[in-house]
């Protein structure tokens, strides 16, 4: 049988293998290192996308607490306006109440009693006098009692003193002042 070296030709094949393989491993190598690149410069986008994303509500969220304070500004000067408006409504309310006070005092003093001083605290209305006499005093807390404007009379004190031939009752009474039945509906 002849005999054929095959020896050359098998060095060759393994040489062309390993070109092959060098060459399929630098492809690999370089393929890797591209694919961390691009996967570091994807990774790297997508942080800075959420910086970005973060600054911008940070931003938000500093423009929003600004508004805010300014709304509790605005909620606090309205709360201060409205308390102004009720305290005018109040006083409007009230204007008449004192006309209705004076006219009803005057319609309910009796014949020998004198107003000498009088004296309001919100509806409280203390009321110092003389009347030529303690019954007189009497029928003026009767009177007040029956009015509609007048109410709840108290007597803190009648003092009856001697003044030459005649005698004289000093007093303090203390009244409430009351709204009339259709004007406290009207008030409500």
């Amino acid at each position: 049988m002849p005999s054929i070296n095959l020896l050359p030709w098998r060095e060759a094949e393994r040489k062309k293998r390993q070109r092959d393989f060098g060459v399929a491993a630098g492809g690999a190598v370089v393929a890797g290192i591209v694919m961390v690149i691009a996967t570091l410069f994807a990774f790297s986008q997508m942080i800075e996308n959420q910086q970005a994303r973060n600054k911008r509500l940070t931003d938000e969220i500093v423009e929003l607490e600004k508004s805010i304070t300014e709304i509790d500004g605005l909620e606090r000067q309205k709360e201060r306006l409205l308390a102004r408006m009720e305290i005018i409504e109040e006083l409007q309310k009230s204007r008449p109440e004192i006309v209705h006070l004076f006219d009803e005092l005057v319609r309910q003093l009796p014949e020998g009693v004198y107003m000498t001083g009088m004296n309001q605290a919100g509806s409280r209305v203390t009321v110092r006098g003389v009347a030529q006499s303690s019954t007189r005093v009497s029928a003026l807390m009767r009177q007040i009692d029956a009015s509609e404007w007048l109410g709840d009379p108290e007597v803190e004190r009648v003092e009856t003193t001697q003044s030459g031939a005649s005698r004289q009752a000093n007093f303090v009474v203390y009244l409430k002042q009351m709204r009339s039945g259709a004007e406290a509906e009207g008030a409500e």
